[in-house]
């Protein structure tokens, strides 16, 4: 059975959470609060964990940058009533795979539950270590990033959009495809979110204007090419 861990300061909220996921034959576990919800999740394995931004003790923000360290292959979705992009960056910034705006409908939780476990266990499950396009190299068992040789820093989410990208080589992706594909949801159109991320990766990857490998293509979306036609 799939184990779940809730971590939900509003008791009315973390038990009917409970109760809607156990009737999905999940198993549920709850904690009030950052501290005790960090303490349950190195206790157990657990498949997935559910988690507020704003907790007693240790805030979600921090939980999750902690749980990442130690449990990287564990998804985490974020609940929260702040959702403007910059929440969401900070949020994904943090290690989160998904976030969630209050409220929100609960069968909509459940896609982006199954979702999540479809994806990492295909990552699990993934035969070669190895991904590279022209001088980017991308480690999937150690989650190292290189370009040229040199390894480059990225957060989680960063991570997730250049490994699509090398999944997807000199192909355009829309905005929705890459908002589908690599945060499991679709944002609403008027948002920059997408746009925030590929800015953040060129200014890490593609500092030599001669060598740039992320090209935006007008109207459309952006592309991962050697050379921009």
């Amino acid at each position: 059975m799939i184990q779940i861990l809730v971590v939900e300061d509003d008791v009315r909220v973390a038990e009917l959470l409970q109760r809607s996921l156990q009737e999905q034959q999940y198993e549920v576990d709850l904690a009030y609060d950052g501290y005790l919800g960090k303490r349950l999740a190195l206790q157990k394995n657990y498949d997935l964990i559910i988690t507020d931004v704003i907790l007693p003790k240790i805030n979600g923000i921090d939980l999750c940058k902690e749980l990442k360290v130690q449990f990287p292959q564990t998804p985490i979705v974020m609940l929260t009533a702040l959702g403007t992009t910059d929440d969401k960056v900070e949020g994904f910034d943090a290690g989160a795979d998904d976030y969630l705006v209050k409220p929100f409908e609960i069968r909509e939780l459940y896609v982006r539950i199954r979702a999540l476990l479809k994806r990492f266990e295909k990552m699990g499950n993934t035969a070669s270590s190895l991904l590279s396009y022209a001088d980017l190299e991308i480690d999937l068992n150690e989650k190292v990033f290189k370009r040229a040789g040199v390894e480059i820093h990225l957060t989680p989410k960063e991570f997730n959009l250049i490994l699509y990208m090398m999944e997807n080589p000199e192909r355009v992706l829309s905005r929705s495809e890459i908002s589908e594909k690599v945060w499991d949801t679709h944002f609403d159109t008027g948002t920059n979110f997408i746009d925030v991320y590929i800015n953040y990766l060129r200014k890490k990857m593609d500092a030599n204007p001669e060598k740039k490998l992320i090209h935006t293509k007008s109207g459309m979306g952006f592309m991962l090419k050697q050379n921009e036609d």
